[in-house]
């Protein structure tokens, strides 16, 4: 089936066959394991998946591409293919007599963040998740404190997960060659959160409010948000200089703010 890829659904495909083995292995799939592939695309790592179990659920949102999956994968019993958005799909509700499924996936550019936020809602159902970024992205996932690519999402996905580089894929890889390299990135899910929901609410809401004004210092930034008493005693208590900026506070320093 002849096929043209669809630019705005952010459709580039792995065509390099070493590096599809190198994800296949660094994601160390086992038989046990129940899979969740998040766009399967033409099944480039499909395939290489169902080689590791017989409990691989394919989720792609192209009709067309379904169809050729159907077709390349008729000899692989154990793949289940599904069409559906991830971002419409209830992972909680289709999995609920499975304990955890791990998550595989190369993400369309445009959707990255949306597609991790969603994931995280189910994070009680996921054993680990492996995705293809951006490599600007990916290094925005894994940022420190005082570096340019800290910032609220930094802090937002290391508050759920503890995120790591495994390697970097060149763009030269991809069929429509993107225009920047990408990395594969694992996400291990921390089990135990220090703040209950209500609190996490706050803590993401200041987080935000500090670094939308980068610039500001982080008095003037929160100003309304946090009240000057409450900063000051903050300050004091954790000996920080009261000019600090947001980008050279760790996600602990505002846990420690909003407790």
């Amino acid at each position: 089936m002849q096929f043209r890829p669809k630019k705005r659904l952010g459709q580039h495909f792995l065509i390099d066959g070493n590096i599809r083995r190198k994800i296949i292995k660094a994601c160390e799939i086992t038989p046990d394991d129940t899979v969740l592939e998040i766009g399967s695309g033409r099944g480039e790592l499909t395939r290489l998946i169902a080689e590791k179990t017989d409990k691989l659920f394919a989720l792609e949102f192209d009709p067309r591409l379904c169809l050729i999956l159907k077709s390349e994968l008729t000899d692989c019993a154990g793949v289940k293919i599904i069409n559906r958005h991830i971002l419409y799909f209830d992972i909680a509700r289709f999995f609920k007599n499975i304990p955890k499924v791990k998550v595989i996936g190369n993400l369309p550019y445009n959707i990255t963040t949306p597609i991790i936020v969603h994931l995280l809602k189910f994070r009680s159902k996921i054993k680990d998740i492996f995705i293809m970024v951006q490599k600007e992205f990916g290094q925005r996932m894994v940022a420190s404190p005082g570096s340019s690519d800290w910032g609220s999402f930094s802090c937002f996905l290391q508050y759920y997960t503890q995120p790591q580089i495994q390697f970097f894929i060149k763009k030269t890889c991809f069929w429509p060659q993107p225009k920047v390299d990408s990395v594969l990135v694992k996400l291990n899910l921390k089990e135990k959160l220090p703040l209950d929901r209500k609190k996490e609410k706050r803590l993401f809401k200041i987080i935000r409010t500090s670094f939308q004004q980068r610039r500001k210092t982080l008095k003037n930034a929160l100003s309304g948000v946090v009240s000057s008493r409450k900063l000051n005693r903050y300050f004091n208590q954790y000996n920080i200089d009261k000019n600090i900026r947001a980008e050279q506070l760790s996600l602990q320093d505002f846990i420690n703010l909003v407790r």
